[in-house]
């Protein structure tokens, strides 16, 4: 039994994850090191060792997910205290929440840093697959089956938001939309749900104006400037982005080598985080970004396919929320590194600096990888149908020969 489930995981998809990690490790190093000396007069290998500590603990985490049987998420009781968990978390950034980045939401225990809007991504995940799930039958009665488990996921999009983190925030809604338009519901049923959040949209819009000082801050609209064009604010508003361009423009093919960023002494403040992809396309060129962005496809397109594979509703969902959120925040990092969107401070999947990211991460490849298991143990050791014996040629040939006749 434990050699034919051992022989049931996709190890590629774990060599993927493990490979984009080790290189995230690397170039977290080399981006951070005069940054750590300068910025903050740390050693500077400060930032890779607390990101190896953190990568340690998540393997660790991967390989308890990896093993524990995902369906385990479905107890009632577990899943209350997920929810509840996610809930009160958040509450409490809004009296003991560590502000870093304009955003309260951070908790901070010793030396240690959280950010507990991470891991509210996966308890979305579990709770949305989890509920939708048992809600097949019954699916596209809207009052019943559709609407309820939207409550949850709108009460943790407003806690997050109004911290504020718009970026976490706006990933978790688009996760729940991407499960909502993979779990079976109608057509009709998703157009009332676009209907719904045009009307909370409005219904909120005076809260946002009463708060329209915090939310609307001199960075946030900075960022759309910066955005909008660059090079006339580059002193300013589009420093960051013009730097990045330079960074990206420099690498060419090959890149100027491993280690020997120029942009990372001090043009470019955050290359070890939201800027990483930047530093690795001056210094490993086309060719350094190609590995990560195939790798991320990788995982990306795996997920998919677990989920398309899996006769499970719930290993389904989870598969398509765990992979619509790596999609998600890689393109808006991407997306705000080479000025198709507004920076929004999404850390690169696997290879931004970052201990919550890494931990969130890993927690969600090892339930990803736990699906695949049960996926290809299914399909490889199910008992075959017996197929009834072909009739012989000659009963074949006298049937037809009566039939003539």
């Amino acid at each position: 039994m434990l050699k034919k489930i051992l022989k049931s995981y996709d190890y590629s998809l774990i060599l993927a994850i493990f490979l984009l990690c080790a290189f995230g490790l690397t170039m977290i190093y080399s981006s951070s090191m005069i940054t750590a000396v300068a910025r903050y007069g740390y050693e500077p290998d400060h930032f890779y060792q607390r990101q190896k500590m953190a990568l340690t603990l998540g393997s660790f985490v991967f390989l308890i997910m990896m093993f524990l049987p995902y369906r385990i998420f479905l107890n009632s009781k577990l899943l209350k205290f997920i929810m509840l968990g996610s809930l009160l978390i958040l509450g409490s950034l809004f009296f003991f929440g560590h502000a870093a980045g304009n955003a309260q939401s951070w908790i901070k225990v010793g030396g240690l840093s959280l950010q507990p809007g991470e891991f509210v991504k996966l308890s979305v995940i579990i709770y949305l697959a989890a509920v939708y799930n048992k809600k097949q039958s019954y699916i596209n009665k809207f009052g019943k089956g559709a609407l309820p488990p939207l409550v949850f996921t709108i009460l943790v999009c407003l806690f997050v938001a109004i911290q504020p983190d718009f970026g976490t925030a706006f990933i978790i809604g688009m996760i729940a939309v991407c499960m909502i338009l993979c779990s079976g519901m109608g057509i009709k049923n998703i157009f009332k749900f676009l209907a719904l959040g045009l009307a909370g949209l409005i219904v909120i819009s005076p809260i946002l104006l009463l708060n329209a000082d915090d939310i609307f801050s001199k960075e946030r609209i900075s960022r759309f400037i910066g955005f909008a064009d660059p090079f006339k604010y580059v002193k300013d508003e589009g420093y960051h982005l013009v730097n990045s361009f330079y960074a990206i423009g420099s690498g060419g093919l090959s890149g100027v080598g491993l280690g020997q960023s120029v942009q990372k002494y001090g043009y470019l403040p955050e290359s070890h985080t939201d800027f990483i992809m930047a530093i690795i396309a001056e210094e490993l060129g086309i060719l350094g970004v190609l590995f990560v962005l195939v790798l991320l496809s990788f995982i990306v397109l795996k997920g998919f396919s677990i989920a398309r594979n899996c006769d499970d509703p719930f290993g389904t969902l989870l598969a398509v929320g765990i992979s619509s959120m790596i999609a998600i925040q890689t393109m808006i990092n991407l997306g705000g590194l080479t000025g198709l969107i507004p920076i929004t401070g999404v850390p690169l999947p696997f290879i931004s600096y970052g201990g919550s990211s890494i931990l969130l991460l890993m927690m969600s490849m090892g339930l990803l990888v736990n699906v695949s298991m049960f996926v290809n143990y299914r399909h490889s050791y199910k008992k075959k149908e017996v197929q009834p014996k072909p009739e012989p040629l000659y009963q074949v040939k006298q049937r037809t020969n009566q039939a003539n006749n």
